[in-house]
């Protein structure tokens, strides 16, 4: 018997095709219009059929922020992969393998350290990884600093060594704690003009440097150049969340993943409603708490997905959610969400809250439902 969100056990995670395919349209066509290839990031939903249609809208590529995930797309016939997490020396084996059965992988550091353990590893196997350098241009997380002299020294220990050293590669991921289009546009120019600036220094040290690599969603989706890059990376896009809503660019219109729930009790007195969505279904991640619009643990929606203004997900145990109005108690909750009552909660992280699902959901226009495989783990 077909599923419907009338008929499927709770919680799960839906996924809005309409909403999808237009946030996939949309980024696509920016990184169209600012000339240079997008290079998704498919760790928000690991998930095959997402990163499918991305394919299909026009990315070359892909990024990856776990070995197992550039398996599993390798194994779906993707063999472009970026590996975007700093390359620990015990998952050099794994990399060479995978470059050996035909992937062309590209790996990061950002130390000399991290250099020289994979100049010994791929001296030591007769292998030339492809190797791009992080650059660090908002002080948010790793990386060297533009004008660092370690990136020049990480640069020649990867080319005298016999790798390849195939660029730089940046991500501006404080963007996520600013609010307005001149904040985000500010630092999409930080994020282009550092990269560009460490690929001309190491240009300029006779280094060879031919991808630029940048991109957080909301500096994509703000920068007005990109003068110098080469390529565009970007991830939690293709859902979007709350936090990206209070980014500024998004509207809860657009957030693609929401978690069906049950209505299944009630504290009346206290006016609320209890859903079978806990933190185990929407994860513990509280990012609304830092910015101006608190969304709890979630935005509470109708079953068809219209969110119900000034209820919440308030608070959150491990298999229990409980669903309030923003102010005053509702005392007629009761008769507002009855026992039984399906809603939707949008998540404020869709990574987060997607990774704790095996699967999506994936809902049509007509109602219908797909269900989509999603794998978990390193």
């Amino acid at each position: 018997m077909q599923e419907t969100l009338a008929t499927l056990d709770t919680p799960a995670a839906i996924v809005s095709l309409r909403r999808m395919q237009h946030n996939i349209a949309r980024m696509q066509a920016r990184a169209d219009a600012l000339g240079v290839r997008f290079r998704p990031h498919v760790k928000t939903t690991k998930c095959a059929d997402v990163v499918a249609a991305q394919c299909a809208a026009g990315a070359t590529g892909i990024t990856v922020s776990t070995l197992k995930e550039a398996e599993q797309f390798f194994a779906q016939g993707i063999t472009d992969i970026l590996y975007a997490v700093g390359m620990a020396p015990h998952r050099l084996g794994h990399a060479l393998d995978l470059c050996r059965r035909g992937c062309a992988l590209q790996i990061l550091t950002d130390s000399v350290e991290g250099a020289q353990a994979i100049v010994d590893f791929g001296r030591e196997h007769g292998h030339a990884f492809d190797v791009l350098i992080e650059i660090d241009t908002d002080g948010h997380r790793s990386g060297i600093r533009p004008d660092d002299d370690s990136l020049l020294a990480v640069g020649r220990a990867l080319h005298a060594g016999g790798m390849r050293l195939a660029g730089v590669l940046t991500h501006a991921g404080s963007s996520y704690e600013l609010d307005t289009p001149q904040a985000l546009a500010k630092l999409a120019e930080q994020e282009r003009s550092g990269c560009v600036r460490a690929a001309e220094r190491l240009r300029d040290a006779g280094l060879p440097c031919a991808i630029l690599s940048v991109g957080s969603t909301p500096t994509a989706l703000e920068t007005t150049s990109l003068e110098g890059v080469t390529e565009l990376r970007a991830g939690v896009y293709v859902f979007f969340d709350l936090v990206m809503r209070n980014v500024g660019v998004c509207s809860e219109e657009d957030i693609a993943l929401s978690v069906l729930t049950t209505v299944i009790g009630h504290q009346a007195d206290k006016g609320w409603a209890i859903v079978d969505a806990g933190w185990m279904a929407m994860s513990r991640d509280r990012g609304t708490a830092r910015q101006r619009r608190d969304y709890g643990y979630g935005q509470v929606c109708t079953v068809e997905g219209t969110p119900i203004r000034g209820y919440l997900l308030s608070a959150a145990n491990q298999e229990h959610g409980i669903v309030s109005c923003e102010g005053a108690a509702d005392a007629d909750i009761v008769a507002r969400f009855p026992m039984g009552t399906r809603l939707r909660i949008l998540p404020n992280h869709a990574c987060a809250t997607g990774a704790q699902f095996p699967e999506y959901h994936a809902l049509a226009e007509d109602g219908t439902l797909q269900t989509w495989g999603r794998f978990h783990g390193w």
